[in-house]
């Protein structure tokens, strides 16, 4: 024989946890006010320099660049560094001429966004990237994509890496591995 449950009144999220909304200042002034007053979070990873006090703006405003700053009410100036150059993307479009007719070796990192051990190393790709500047040419190809490509080079998991040189395959690195495991493959074909 089946019983039913009592019903159970439950609190909303809002009322049970969250403090009451206080009502907005009047006027403009003491809005502002209200603004500045407000406690953010600690954040690391951000540089912090002081805007002269000449340069008001009201509202945060994010400049593009190199680097990524947001000014508000001006008085602070947050920056993040774009140190990493982003790994350029290859296609099937443009595989031929940028993997196979290179004059310098070419590192192509096989991955899908879907894939979370390729997310883990594309920031070891960006730094080899940079490291290798000049001497290596570095690459991204999406297997999703570029499926064809990806089955000719019998590319079964990813993340695989695969150096190129002379437009032949040297050598394959499968998986999520230390930026060392790398960098000894790259120093091989330079």
């Amino acid at each position: 024989m089946a019983t039913v449950p009592e019903s159970h009144t439950v609190p909303s999220f809002s009322s049970a946890i969250l403090p009451k909304p206080t009502t907005a200042p009047a006027n403009a002034f003491a809005s502002t006010i209200y603004r500045r007053s407000l406690h953010f979070p600690q954040l690391t990873g951000l540089k912090t320099r002081s805007q002269s006090s000449s340069t008001v703006n009201r509202s945060p405003v994010l400049v593009s660049g190199r680097s990524s700053r947001l000014s508000c009410a001006g008085r602070k100036v947050f920056e993040t560094q774009d140190s990493a150059a982003k790994v350029p993307a290859v296609t099937a479009a443009t595989w031929k001429s940028l993997v196979l007719e290179s004059e310098s070796p070419v590192l192509v990192d096989f991955w899908a966004p879907w894939c979370g051990p390729c997310r883990m190393i594309q920031p070891v790709i960006d730094e080899l990237a940079n490291q290798y500047a000049g001497k290596l040419k570095c690459y991204r190809l999406n297997t999703d994509d570029c499926s064809s490509i990806a089955t000719e080079y019998g590319i079964r998991s990813i993340p695989t890496v695969i150096i190129f040189k002379n437009g032949e395959k040297k050598e394959a690195i499968i998986g999520a591995v230390p930026k060392t495991t790398f960098t000894s493959s790259i120093e091989k074909f330079l």
